[in-house]
């Protein structure tokens, strides 16, 4: 029996031989080959890919958590338009390298160019086949399968850190911006206040030494709005250099809504791709070890052929090597779970830090009005000659701190949201990556 199906491979074989040569000499047939109606199409693929694949299928199932039209989506999308995705080009690379080796266990076919003597060279094409690789095929066809999934999460974890790192220099800006108007407000104040001291003390009225103190505090409050404005003026530079337009029209803060359990982390996702990578490499390992069974039949009419041998030789080392693939595999498993712990820990701690941050920042705001009806009531009692200029002067510098503090809290809560959702990969919809 198996020699009636070495025959039935090789007769194959032959016949093979025989439509490949009548093709290479009609170049009609080779051009209906080639045209795009044998193609399939690329979205059929892409869910066929996605389908047998649950690393893709999860990829493409997230939705990005910034709400459509909002400051942040504003952002995003021309940051990346103007991504040059080398990792979209590895992903191409490892998809083109799957579909190839999705075809291994056909016969390959190439040219032999052989010496009969010194004067006669004799130029023929070989086709062989492998009948047994002790599961070697199938284990290259996994690999170049884990491969893609590797490339694709690699793209995923490229395109959400691109986002994250545009809507971080948005929010120092945004952030900067807020304060500087916030201080130009209280440089206009604290102005009127040197006024007015600067009147007291050529009346005599007041000491020199209060008005060297307003003009301190007015000079500081100055070299921070400076520099806040400058930090503002970066942040926008830096972030239209990483978009193909202008944003420094942008404005606000969107609310986002995140939860740790909405998504699989990208950093546990690529753990497991690239588990399913070693493993199909140890399988590939294992396998160069038994026997790989071939047969060979050539142009020239030399019959078939064949060989039974391993891949690999066979040495005093074997054991060794075999107890080293099976601790591959093992390390492989275990580094996904290492990952999963180790983005447990950053997500229960970004949790926390997002529960902190919002409460702060409810207390902030109560301060801050608090402050504000504090600095009224001074201003009122200073009108009515109850206050003195110095009293109003440092009621309102508490004022201005506070709201710079609160401004800082509003931005840190934005920010954590964020990088919680880069970790969870929903900084842009996995169907549009």
């Amino acid at each position: 029996m198996g020699q009636n199906l070495l025959g039935l491979r090789a007769s194959s074989a032959l016949i093979l031989i025989t439509l490949m040569s009548g093709c290479m000499s009609g170049g009609g047939e080779v051009s209906r080959f080639k045209s795009g109606l044998l193609e399939p199409n690329i979205a059929e693929k892409r869910e066929a890919e996605a389908a047998n694949s649950i690393v893709i299928s999860s990829l493409q199932a997230r939705q990005s958590i910034l709400p459509s039209g909002s400051a942040f989506d504003r952002v995003a999308t021309p940051v990346l338009a103007a991504n040059s995705r080398a990792a979209e080009s590895e992903l191409r690379s490892a998809r083109l390298r799957a579909e190839a080796q999705s075809k291994n266990w056909l016969p390959t076919l190439g040219p032999s160019i052989s010496l009969t003597s010194l004067s006669d060279a004799v130029a023929s094409i070989v086709l062989d086949a492998v009948l047994y690789s002790g599961g070697r095929k199938k284990a290259e066809r996994e690999f170049a399968k884990a491969d893609v999934e590797v490339a694709a999460v690699n793209l995923a974890i490229d395109t959400n850190e691109r986002v994250h790192t545009a809507l971080m220099l948005y929010l120092r800006g945004q952030e900067a911006r807020e304060t500087a108007t916030m201080l130009s407000g209280a440089l206009k104040d604290m102005q009127h206040f040197e006024w007015i001291m600067t009147e007291r003390v050529k009346g005599g009225v007041s000491d020199m030494s209060d008005l060297s103190v307003i003009r301190l505090k007015l000079a500081k409050m100055q070299a921070d709005f400076s520099a806040e404005s400058e930090t503002a003026k970066a942040a926008v530079a830096e972030l239209n250099a990483m978009s193909v337009k202008k944003l420094g029209d942008v404005e606000g803060v969107s609310a986002l809504t995140v939860s740790r359990d909405a998504a699989q982390p990208l950093e546990v996702l690529l753990s497991e791709a690239e588990k399913g990578r070693a493993v199909a490499n140890a399988k590939i390992d294992r396998a160069g070890y038994l026997p790989t069974v071939t047969a060979s039949v050539d142009s020239s009419g030399g019959g078939v052929t064949g060989s039974v041998a391993p891949t690999n030789a066979i040495g005093i080392g074997m054991g060794a090597n075999l107890e080293a693939i099976k601790a591959t595999e093992e390390a492989a498993g275990r580094q996904v779970a290492q990952s999963q712990e180790e983005a447990n820990r950053r997500l229960a701690k970004q949790e926390a830090e997002t529960a902190a941050l919002s409460r702060q920042l409810a207390e902030a705001a109560a301060l801050t009005a608090g402050a504000k009806s504090n600095l009224d009531m001074f201003q009122n009692q200073y009108d009515a000659g109850q206050r003195q200029v110095m009293d109003v002067v440092g009621v309102y510098e508490t004022y201005a701190a506070q709201a710079e503090a609160e401004i800082g809290l509003k931005y840190d809560l934005a920010r954590a949201r964020l990088d919680m959702a880069k970790e969870l990969g929903l900084l842009a919809d996995g169907g549009d990556i």
